[in-house]
């Protein structure tokens, strides 16, 4: 049977924005169907155009601005708008603080929860993304470099970023020169680059290995740029080739009386800024008693809490899915002289969560799932008897998911602490604690 699309759609209408969503969108409301209007504020009035449906009503493409409503600001890049990377650049700074805590509060009342603190929204300062994923294209002789548009596959290519880290963007120029050279016309690629603290560290996912020609350009670029390393992989391959290693790329950890260089797989994952890396592990401490036995630090990545983790906690148990991450994390460990307090497992946590007789004998569990939370592992973390837990979360809404099955458990979630890690998003990460009473 053929479909028919709903009446409506191409039409251009008046709305006034009452509420945002949780991704930012403005909503509306035309003949009883919500309409979802990005880069709006409440009390905006505006003209718009309905387009594809979504969620039982429309997206809504502004024509015409025609009346501003309160807290409405200028965006401070020029590329706001059709850059995919920020959404909320229209608020101005307390409208904006108010709307992302609340991302947390929502997800809470979703779920009928109540914590007994949601602490005050921690900030990053802008400029300070050290870790981004960048969309490539090249266009005839040149090379487009940046994020794309929103909803879209298209490139922005970049002449300003007010969330990257300044070096970061300085490289995009003659990383734009590389690409012409690695990339056929009309082929895509993609940059994943980490500023650690000696240099720079970039993976090239490209459609095929490069050639000589393109390994002699990857090589001349490294040293002109003083990258530390320079990998690069095929589409559809997971094992990335060194094409220049000039020094091993190294992020520092902290321990107890000292800090712990630790050098990443290409492409692993850390934690995007060192300023929220350094509240999400402040705020886990914060939630864990002064002495402690045996603590367990699930989906552990290379280390950005097992190592702090050691300053209250007589051992350390590490436990990731993620080979490599786990070697790095490992190989420090050996070298700080830490092997023994700190200890490893190799496990894939969303297949097989610890059960609560392994969990038996720690006095508390940190968990850092990815953005779909871990429902399986608070199940068995919600049967054991740890006495307490610390959930750190990127995604409100499947962290409240979990805290929901903790709670039903007999866990009581104590403080939540928000921590904007990617400003002008309508991404948040949290810290929870949580007692068994």
């Amino acid at each position: 049977m053929r479909r028919h699309a709903r009446p409506g759609g191409g039409r251009q209408v008046e709305v006034t924005i009452e509420g945002l969503g949780g991704r930012g969108d403005g909503v509306a409301t035309w003949q009883g169907s919500p309409v979802f209007v990005a880069q709006t504020v409440v009390g905006d009035r505006l003209k718009v155009k309905l387009t594809s449906e979504k969620a039982g009503g429309w997206r809504g493409e502004p024509v015409e601005l025609i009346e501003e409503g309160p807290g409405r600001q200028d965006p401070v890049c020029g590329h706001f708008g059709p850059c995919g990377a920020c959404q909320l650049q229209q608020l101005d700074d307390g409208l904006y603080a108010e709307w992302k805590r609340g991302l947390v509060l929502d997800a809470l009342a979703r779920q009928q929860l109540e914590a007994a603190e949601v602490a005050p929204l921690v900030r990053v300062p802008p400029c300070s993304r050290r870790r981004a994923s960048l969309a490539a294209l090249r266009l005839g002789r040149r090379a487009l470099l940046g994020f794309h548009e929103r909803m879209s596959h298209r490139v922005v290519d970049l002449s300003e970023c007010h969330v990257l880290r300044p070096e970061i963007f300085a490289l995009l120029a003659p990383l734009r020169e590389l690409l012409a050279v690695l990339l056929r016309d009309g082929e895509s690629g993609e940059v994943m680059v980490t500023l650690t603290e000696n240099g720079c560290d970039l993976l090239l996912t490209l459609p095929r290995a490069p050639d000589l020609a393109g390994r002699q350009a990857a090589t001349a670029f490294a040293e002109a740029q003083d990258v530390a390393r320079l990998s690069a992989q095929a589409k559809g391959e997971t094992e990335p080739e060194p094409l220049c290693l000039r020094r091993p790329p190294l992020l520092t950890f902290r321990a107890p009386g000292k800090d712990v260089p630790v050098t990443p797989p290409p492409g692993g994952f850390v934690q995007p800024s060192a300023e929220g890396e350094a509240a999400l592990r402040d705020a886990v401490l914060g939630a864990l008693p002064e002495a402690l036995g045996r603590v367990a630090d699930l989906f552990c990545g290379c280390g950005t809490f097992s190592f702090a983790l050691l300053a209250k906690a007589s051992g350390v148990l590490a436990v990731e899915g993620d080979e490599p991450s786990l070697a790095a994390l490992w190989t420090a460990a050996r070298h700080g002289g830490l092997a023994g307090p700190l200890d490893i497992a190799s496990r894939d946590l969303a297949r097989q969560p610890l059960r609560p007789e392994e969990l038996a004998g720690f006095d508390a569990v940190v968990f850092d799932p990815p953005r779909a939370g871990a429902r399986e592992q608070a199940q068995h973390l919600a049967a054991s008897a740890v006495p307490r837990i610390v959930a750190v979360s990127c995604n409100p809404v499947s962290f409240a998911r979990d805290a929901r099955i903790l709670v039903e458990g007999g866990y009581r979630l104590e403080r939540i602490v928000p921590v904007d890690q990617f400003p002008w998003t309508a991404h948040l990460e949290l810290v929870a604690g949580f007692r068994r009473p």
